[in-house]
């Protein structure tokens, strides 16, 4: 469907809204995606998938109803309106939640996340096939199961009926590759992805020395005896340990009173040196996007500023809770309810040389295991398997494995040893972290 068509469609679906005596945002996106996956000298896997969904957030008489269609037919928008309609009927009234953004016209304007693809199918086969093959090739790799390449196109259009209008276009590549290492009887094995905005970005070589060197080098790896360690997550797995409590900043989990920082603005949660910022900007950054869930405009915020908390993320419904302003944090997609959710996450930049924080010795963990399944992101406690290194002055000394990391996440905020001065990024380009050493980290090992 067309630009035109679409906003066409949207204004037509809210006039039909209007004559229920309701109000509603409507969510619509287009997706193509592309992918290919590579086994045994062969593609295994060569698929082209497209979809389309429009959803519906309703409200009438202060009730909420949702529902969404995978198909744009006269019929099927029809049930779709009286699906969310009948829903609304059967929901709590809801004071909080209002169609709030007036007169939104953004459209994001960022060239980068947008650049044509010329590239020949033929260039991606063979990108997805040398993965496997320079994987196989080096030493002690007696597989690499995984291996892909992928691409996607998304459109996605915001409306509502208080004459907002917002449109989004991004596309993306990537692939991921494995590498299975097997030598004196002892395996071992690990992964990772790389995401660019255009495919000769893509840098493969690269990618696979990265999996090759972690793989080996975990091999002959053991557990460390039991006791407290000081420990550097790199920043994968900092990312994934933060995603597990990223709530602790959600403005929708203060609303419903099982936040842990719900009572903190303003107070101390962490060491003073730790910053945290939404940012809606970062240069080749993933999350890029002029506007939020609700189609108010995205913007920067600070979060922690120097170890205190600065504000939560709030969309329009938790703000009007909480007697705020919005600050551009709201998320929906077309299936699901209001939520809040940040750009891109920024620590800052802390006092220390990378020398300085990587002196002595410390655990660096680059592979957490079970995470979810041990970690309660309400009291913050977490246990979990993880394999690393054992380091001393920045250098590996000896791979470990077979550990379980314990802690307390609220508490090993406060317990910083040193924060560095050189930003990283994960492999998917949303978190952005120095270095960080954690003192005091729960090792069970041997």
């Amino acid at each position: 469907m067309s630009q035109l068509d679409m906003n066409q469609l949207l204004v037509r679906l809210l006039d039909q809204v209007a004559d229920l005596g309701a109000e509603a945002d409507i969510i619509a996106n287009q997706d193509k995606a592309f992918s290919l996956k590579a086994d045994k000298g062969e593609l295994s896997e060569y698929k082209v998938t497209s979809s389309q969904q429009i959803g519906i957030r309703l409200i009438k008489e202060g009730r909420v109803g949702i529902a969404y269609s995978e198909s744009l037919d006269e019929s099927a928008l029809a049930a779709m309106l009286q699906d969310a309609l009948d829903a609304s009927r059967f929901a709590k009234v809801d004071p909080d939640q209002t169609i709030a953004v007036q007169q939104s016209r953004l459209t994001t304007d960022c060239a980068e996340i947008n650049q044509p693809d010329t590239t020949p199918v033929e260039e991606k086969i063979a990108l997805a096939l040398r993965l496997e093959s320079d994987m196989l090739a080096l030493p002690d790799v007696t597989g690499a199961p995984y291996n892909s390449f992928f691409e996607g196109e998304g459109r996605l259009w915001l409306a509502n009926s208080q004459g907002s209008l917002c449109q989004h276009q991004a596309f993306s590549v990537g692939c991921y590759s494995s590498a299975l290492i097997e030598r004196d009887g002892r395996q071992s094995m690990f992964s990772l992805g790389q995401y660019e905005r255009r495919f000769d970005a893509l840098d493969s070589q690269t990618l696979i020395r990265q999996i090759h060197a972690v793989a080996d080098g975990l091999l002959a790896g053991e557990a460390v005896p039991s006791g407290h360690y000081s420990a550097i997550f790199d920043t994968n797995a900092l990312a994934s340990l933060f995603g597990c409590f990223q709530a602790a900043l959600s403005g929708k989990w203060a609303q419903q009173g099982i936040n842990p920082w719900r009572d903190k603005l303003g107070q101390s949660v962490a060491s003073r040196w730790l910053t945290l910022e939404s940012r809606a900007y970062m240069p080749g950054g993933m999350h890029i996007k002029a506007f939020d869930g609700e189609g108010a405009p995205t913007r920067d915020l600070l979060l922690i500023g120097e170890g205190e908390l600065k504000t939560l993320l709030h969309n329009s419904a938790t703000a009007h809770h909480f007697g705020l302003a919005s600050n551009g944090s709201a998320a929906r997609s077309a299936r699901s309810a209001l939520d809040v959710s940040p750009r891109h996450l920024v620590f800052g930049l802390g006092p220390h040389s990378e020398a300085e924080a990587q002196g002595g010795e410390y655990l660096e963990l680059v592979k957490l295991d079970g995470l979810h399944s041990g970690a309660d992101a309400v009291s913050g406690d977490f246990s979990f398997g993880a394999s690393g290194f054992l380091c001393r002055d920045g250098v590996r000394v000896a791979p470990v494995r077979g550990i379980t990391v314990a802690g307390n996440f609220y508490r090993l905020l406060g317990e910083l040893e040193a924060v560095a001065n050189v930003l990283h990024h994960d492999d998917g380009k949303s978190f952005y972290a120095p270095l960080i050493r954690f003192g005091g980290l729960s090792i069970a090992g041997k």
